[in-house]
């Protein structure tokens, strides 16, 4: 009996430090105020991406990955967002986190005909934005650069461009 409970606590213990180094690596939910500075070669052959340039705009930032169904169903509904917005001062950015790199990701950007820049991601990213756990995750960011609100999972059209009509005022 003893040793059963010694391998459960093994297993315990295993899986709550995997927990923590997945806390660590990406960081903690919420921990940043302000969108940090990034910059990065675009996948979708867009040239050199830097966040400098969006000063002064409302931004969506969307970290996704292509094995992932619920990024893949938000694409179209950014993609409206953008055409709509963009003339008003709004932008989308999108962060990949695959793993298979930009030759996977821009094909399958290419086929989807996202338009709005995307990089790949990586866990230093993913930390300046106050920790992404799980894709997809969406940053809503003021003209000010503050993160105005985060969207953990599927964000509906709907309540993207609520809370970007009330920012672009």
């Amino acid at each position: 009996m003893r040793s059963g409970m010694s391998k459960m606590s093994r297993r315990l213990q295993f899986g709550l430090l995997s927990l923590m180094m997945a806390v660590l690596l990406v960081g903690p939910a919420m921990a940043a105020k302000r969108m940090p500075d990034f910059s990065g070669k675009t996948v979708n052959d867009q040239g050199k991406f830097d966040s400098a340039t969006l000063r002064g705009k409302v931004v969506l930032v969307n970290f996704w990955a292509t094995w992932c169904p619920p990024c893949r169903k938000e694409i179209p509904s950014l993609l409206k967002l953008q055409e709509k917005y963009r003339d008003k001062g709004f932008a989308v950015v999108g962060v990949s986190m695959d793993e298979g790199g930009s030759t996977l990701v821009g094909k399958f950007l290419a086929k989807q005909k996202v338009s709005y820049p995307v990089i790949i991601g990586d866990a230093e990213l993913a930390r300046g934005f106050g920790g992404v756990i799980g894709v997809p995750a969406t940053f809503l960011v003021d003209r000010q650069g503050e993160l105005i609100r985060r969207y953990d999972g599927f964000a509906s059209e709907d309540e993207l461009q609520e809370e970007i009509e009330k920012l672009l005022k």
